[in-house]
């Protein structure tokens, strides 16, 4: 059977109309929703129709959309993270309106050179970056011409690249934290090395750093940034006392650390505040709320597909290097 637009709106409790905006990535609906709306077409298989007129005179074709997975944050089913469903859903749905079908091609970072030379890519390639090192983004530059890489960025490679300003949005994060009044501040960074989390830790340290505030080392902690059990996550570690407020790099950080600080009796936000960062559906599911740094998903995949056209239309494009500014979702973890 056939999947319409009214059984998805049915499935998200929620209107024809809704659907409608979040396919077309309009404004109209909450963020939350818009997610809610994407993660439901992805989980059910939704293709939309389409209207007759088209939003450019040729298709764009056939698209890859190229992941390499790692033991870092993109393993195996890194499809189960929120962020990548949506961006997934995000791509699919823009390629789809440019008269073009989206093909995932998996590559383990253990085998990428052979994979490379064995692989026949589509003529237009999108790169989900988040794990790769330059090293492993410049081999995948040889092989591949015409492509885009998504959700990394390096200074000093002359590549096309959209993800969003870590920087800016660790900032806002600082400064709110800093505006309602902590001092005493921790920080939870991944485990996991790379440019995204760097980015984040660098623009909080100087927002700190000019407001005269310094992280302590035993406030300073490692830990996994896509496990959102508590088990295991001892808060005695984070030196005795506990900073007022802690810092977390990603959302399933924060989340975690603020089941694990429930479970010993630790109040949030009273006894301490979390803030985590890309405003993933689930920070919305727990109480209090997460306060995060939300992520213009939508945005950064119609960016992506935008660059690569130019790529894909002319011989004379010079690469750009898309840093997608983030917004601060105040809520009651902060």
């Amino acid at each position: 059977m056939t999947l319409k637009m009214s059984d998805i709106a049915k499935i998200a409790n929620v209107s024809k109309s809704a659907v409608s905006l979040a396919i077309n990535g309009k404004d109209g609906i909450s963020e939350e929703t818009r997610q809610k709306i994407l993660r439901i077409i992805s989980e059910q298989g939704y293709t939309p129709l389409r209207k007759s007129h088209k939003d450019i005179s040729q298709g764009i074709g056939e698209v890859t959309f190229l992941v390499v997975t790692s033991s870092g944050v993109v393993q195996d089913d890194y499809r189960s993270l929120p962020f990548f469903n949506s961006l997934i859903s995000a791509l699919s749905l823009d390629t789809s309106r440019l008269n073009g079908t989206l093909k995932t091609v998996t590559i383990s970072a253990d085998n990428l050179a052979n994979r490379l030379n064995d692989t026949v890519f589509s003529s237009g390639v999108l790169v989900l970056g988040t794990d790769l090192t330059k090293k492993q983004l410049l081999l995948i530059k040889q092989h591949v011409p015409k492509a885009v890489f998504l959700d990394t960025y390096f200074e000093d490679v002359v590549a096309d690249f959209v993800t969003m300003d870590n920087y800016q949005g660790a900032q806002l994060a600082g400064n709110y934290i800093i505006e309602k009044g902590y001092q005493n501040i921790g920080y939870f960074a991944s485990e996991n090395l790379m440019s995204n989390f760097n980015e984040r830790r660098r623009g909080f340290r100087e927002v700190l750093g000019n407001a005269g505030i310094k992280v302590a080392n035993d406030h300073f902690y490692f830990i996994s940034p896509t496990n959102l059990d508590p088990k295991g996550l001892d808060l005695r570690k984070l030196g005795s006392p506990l900073p007022d407020a802690i810092f977390c790099e990603d959302d399933y950080i924060a989340i975690r650390l603020i089941k694990a600080a429930q479970k010993e009796g630790i109040r949030v936000p009273e006894d301490l505040a979390v803030m985590g960062f890309d405003d993933i559906f689930e920070g919305t599911l727990i109480s209090p709320e997460l306060s995060t740094i939300h992520v213009p998903i939508d945005q950064i995949a119609r960016q992506a597909l935008t660059q690569l056209q130019g790529q894909l239309g002319t011989d004379k494009w010079n690469p750009q290097k898309t840093l997608v500014a983030t917004t601060l979702m105040k809520r009651e973890s902060v």
